[in-house]
């Protein structure tokens, strides 16, 4: 059993948080070997004069994350999949469906609660404080200030493993993926989720990688089913459209397959900001950081139109991602970064997630009473997180005549049919963010209406 060396200040409070993150650290930097049974939580409690429950939450949230794997009559341990990352040189600066990107979807924020005075403070900010040599052409990486302030934050909430050197700056996770595909090269065979976001086929394939279908089902991919191939596309904290999470055991597996067949996870980090009923769980790139590519933006935190996003990378890779972005378009705009860092640095983002957190709560709780009072009959699945539910419908009922009525009464929605390689029942995405609460009650027993007239098996 494990000797256990934990250090916490409760000045700091969060004190699940810091034992957890001491333990994840431990297990990194290989003090905590694969196999290594970890105290039981009683005698933690006790040696640290904690709770227990401070012990549980702790080893749950790393159970989550598969760092830990825990099992009635045998304790918890750390997850034999894992080893200590290698040793990581530091990087000197140096014909499907039309569905276009732009225009309101089902899962775009409240661009209402955009925080428009802290903004403007932030750019004031950047305009008279900065020297004008700062506005000069950047490092193609990015502002060393932003990706140092990102990866503090990345650091601390999605428990990454990552150092403003192997961040790359760029104009969100379509661009993250285009240019990590583009290095990765043509021909590259990319495995992805059955059923997946039709916006982003068109762009995989242009990269000219072959694309392989990969069923998911209530656990999120379904690891036993990739093939062979050089990477894999991921959404592990709310895949789109099912909302479903990976399950602790299908994230250790999905490392394991990367090891084993020397292949990348490509994690898009999708609706990690939001995760409703639980601190949300860490990204996969923090088990495995020589072979999971993470990417992010500020999308759904802020605004889609910033285009601001980043790319998490080993280090070599992401010395190539930063030649890549200078030779592509030579970087992002510098004022909007800088502005950015400056918003994170002085706590506008952490204040304006959690107040939107809240309120998209609120939102969802709405929508999913009022789908269980008028509409009994649809499933509502994924709501966990993220900014959309997925209602599977009667078998009977048509997928794009519900849609077109959900739209007429003011629900964003999309049909999964088109979303999907291999056959499915029938089912359509729903958005909850933009629609207020007051309203949606009133959609939904409108929707109920509209109808009323669908054969029900």
């Amino acid at each position: 059993m494990a000797d256990l060396h934990v250090t916490i200040d409760r000045a700091k409070g969060a004190i699940a948080g810091q034992i957890a993150c001491e333990l994840r650290e431990s297990i990194r930097l290989g003090r905590l070997e694969p196999g290594t049974r970890l105290p039981a939580s009683r005698d933690l409690a006790a040696d640290l004069q904690v709770s227990r429950g401070v012990v549980v939450e702790a080893y749950e949230q790393l159970v989550a994350e598969g760092f830990l794997v825990s099992r009635v009559g045998s304790g918890t341990h750390v997850a034999r999949a894992l080893e200590p990352a290698p040793p990581r040189p530091v990087v000197e600066p140096g014909d499907e469906t039309e569905c276009p990107y732009y225009g309101h979807r089902p899962t775009s924020p409240d661009l209402s609660g955009f925080p428009r005075q802290r903004w403007m403070a932030s750019v004031r900010h950047v305009l008279t404080t900065l020297p004008s040599d700062a506005f000069d052409y950047a490092d193609p990486a990015g502002v060393y200030e932003l990706r140092e302030e990102l990866a503090g934050y990345l650091r601390r909430v999605r428990a990454a493993d990552v150092r403003p050197e192997n961040l790359v700056i760029v104009g969100g996770v379509a661009q993250a993926l285009s240019l990590v595909l583009a290095v990765l090269g043509a021909g590259l065979k990319l495995a992805i989720e059955d059923p997946t976001s039709v916006r982003q086929v068109p762009l995989l394939r242009r990269s000219g990688a072959e694309l392989v279908p990969v069923p998911v089902d209530g656990e999120g991919l379904r690891v036993d089913r990739l093939p062979a191939a050089g990477a894999v596309l991921v959404t592990p904290a709310h895949q789109y459209p099912t909302g479903v999470v990976l399950s602790p055991r299908r994230r250790t597996a999905l490392v394991e397959w990367a090891h084993a067949h020397d292949a990348f996870v490509l994690e898009d980090d999708y609706d990690a900001e939001f995760r409703f009923d639980r601190d949300p769980v860490g990204c996969l790139q923090g088990l495995a950081p020589d072979r999971v590519i993470l990417a992010g933006s500020t999308s759904k935190s802020l605004a889609p139109g910033l285009r601001l996003g980043w790319v998490v990378a080993p280090a070599d890779l992401a010395a190539q991602l930063q030649r890549a972005r200078a030779e592509f378009d030579l970087g992002s705009p510098v004022i909007d970064q800088y502005a950015l860092a400056h918003f994170m640095h002085t706590g506008g983002y952490d204040r304006h997630l959690r107040r939107m957190r809240r309120e998209y709560r609120i939102r969802r709780d709405v929508l999913v009473r009022a789908l269980a009072e008028h509409l009994p009959e649809v499933r509502v699945r994924g709501i966990q997180a993220g900014l959309h539910a997925c209602l599977e419908l009667p078998a009977s009922w048509d997928e794009n005549t519900v849609v077109a009525a959900a739209r007429d009464l003011g629900l964003p929605a999309e049909a999964v049919g088109p979303m999907r390689y291999a056959p499915g029942p029938p089912a359509i995405v729903v958005g909850f963010a933009r629609m207020p609460a007051h309203r949606t009650a009133a959609a939904v027993q409108g929707l109920k209406v509209r109808m009323s007239g669908q054969t029900i098996d």
